[in-house]
C-alpha cells in the first residue's frame, strides 16, 4: 500500500493475460452437419431424402397393415356388383347372405365345361379362391391373343362364372365376368344372361377410369337399363348384339345406344361385349346353357 493508502499490485499478483492455446473439443459428424447453414445445398438434399424415406416407410407400413381390410372390401364390392347385376340387390341388405345364393364355378373357355377342382401345373382350380385377373397374367393359365378387339393382351384359359338358381333348382341367370379397354382404362364388369343363354338381363362395370360425365356414364342407371332384354344372337345363331349410334339391320332388340359424347368408350364396350359373348369367350359355355346342360 502506498502513502495514499491505495493498494499496490505487483506483476506476480496480477499476471498478464495469455492467449488460450487449448484445443476445442472435436465435433461429431452429426453436430457438424447440424451446424451447417440452412441454405447449404447438401444439407437441403439430405433432409429432403430423409423426409422421403420416413414418409415412404410410413406409407408402406400403412399399406401392409391395411391390405387385409382392402382385400375384404374388394371382395365385398365384387359381391355387391354380382348381386346387383342379377337384380337381387336392395339397399341395406345383407350382401353376404344374398351372395351365398350364387354358385361359383370355374369354366374352361375352350369347351365351356366346368373345371372345378382340376389341377393345372400344380394349381387346383377352386371356384371359391380362383383369381381370374391373376390367371390372365399367369403364363401357365393364359395365352396371348392374336385377334384382340377387347385390347386385353392375354386371355385366361379358365374363368369363374356364377349361377343363380330358382327355388326348384332350375337355372335363373348366369353371371359372366367381362373386361376390355375403353378410352383411358380397362373396364371390368359383369354381364347377366337369362336362363335361355341369349337374353341379357344386365350389364354392370365395377372398375374403370373413363372420363367423368362422358365415358363414365357407363355407370348411369338409365344407360344400364337399356341392356335389359337385349338379345345376343339371332335365330340363325349369329352374334348381333352391338353398341352404336344407329340401329343395325339386325333390329332394335340387338342394339344399345352409344353414350353421348363418348364414342371411344362406347366402341370399347361394344368390342368387349362382342368378344366375351363370342366364340373366343363364353359362347361354348352359353351353348351348354341353351342346351339345358347347365
Amino acid at each position: 500500500m502506498d502513502a495514499s493508502g491505495e493498494p499496490q499490485f505487483t506483476p506476480e499478483m496480477n499476471p498478464p493475460l495469455r492467449e488460450d492455446t487449448s484445443v476445442p473439443p472435436r465435433k461429431g459428424p452429426i453436430r457438424r452437419f447440424l451446424d451447417t447453414p440452412p441454405d447449404n445445398t447438401a444439407k437441403t438434399v439430405v433432409i429432403a431424402l430423409g423426409l422421403c424415406l420416413v414418409a415412404s416407410m410410413v406409407v408402406s407400413a400403412a399399406a401392409v397393415s391395411l391390405r387385409p381390410l382392402q382385400q375384404e372390401n374388394a371382395a365385398l364390392d365384387k359381391q355387391v356388383n354380382i348381386v346387383e347385376v342379377a337384380g337381387k340387390y336392395e339397399e341395406g341388405m345383407d350382401v353376404a347372405a344374398a351372395f351365398a345364393a350364387f354358385e361359383p364355378h370355374v369354366v374352361e373357355l375352350d369347351t365351356g365345361a366346368f373345371a372345378d377342382g382340376a389341377e393345372i401345373e400344380g394349381q387346383v382350380l377352386d371356384p371359391l379362391t380362383f383369381d381370374d385377373r391373376a390367371a390372365a397374367e399367369d403364363l401357365t393359365l393364359s395365352a396371348p391373343l392374336d385377334d384382340d378387339p377387347a385390347g386385353i393382351g392375354r386371355q385366361a384359359d379358365y374363368v369363374t362364372v356364377y349361377l343363380l338358381k330358382n327355388d326348384d333348382g332350375s337355372l335363373d341367370k348366369v353371371i359372366l365376368p367381362v373386361y376390355g379397354y375403353g378410352l383411358w382404362s380397362t373396364l371390368y364388369g359383369f354381364i347377366a344372361v337369362e336362363e335361355d343363354g341369349n337374353t341379357i338381363y344386365g350389364l354392370q362395370f365395377y372398375e374403370h377410369a373413363e372420363t367423368p360425365g362422358l365415358g363414365a356414364e357407363v355407370d348411369n342407371p338409365r344407360w344400364k337399363a337399356l341392356w335389359r332384354g337385349k338379345k345376343l344372337r339371332d335365330d340363325e345363331g349369329d352374334l348381333e348384339i352391338n353398341v352404336g349410334k344407329a340401329v343395325t339391320a339386325a333390329g332394335p332388340e340387338y342394339h344399345v345406344d352409344a353414350l353421348s359424347g363418348a364414342t371411344l368408350t362406347s366402341r370399347g364396350v361394344d368390342n368387349l361385349v362382342r368378344f366375351w359373348m363370342g366364340e373366343a369367350g363364353f359362347e361354348p359355355f352359353l351353348e351348354r346353357v341353351r342346351a339345358g346342360e347347365i
